[in-house]
């Protein structure tokens, strides 16, 4: 579920905003990969920020989906 979620706020380029653990998150999401342990985890820029950060799938909750809000990538986007 939150990888179908995830794939369609990247390909629409539509901010998302989720907890994480105990922090609210807003932000543009990237790509999906897996860490060294084989576990899904999300990339994405930060809102107000330059950094790209990874987040483990295990960690967000409440995810929400702003269709109103789209966003140009910062990185070169993988096709």
């Amino acid at each position: 579920m939150k990888t179908q979620i995830f794939s369609e706020a990247i390909s629409n380029r539509n901010q998302i905003k989720f907890l994480y653990g105990f922090d609210e998150v807003l932000l543009e999401p990237y790509y999906i990969a897996k860490d060294k342990l084989g576990k899904k985890v999300l990339y994405g820029r930060v809102t107000n920020s330059s950094e790209i950060k990874k987040f483990k799938y295990s960690f967000i909750a409440n995810i929400k989906v702003f269709n109103n809000r789209r966003f140009s990538p910062r990185i070169q986007m993988m096709s």
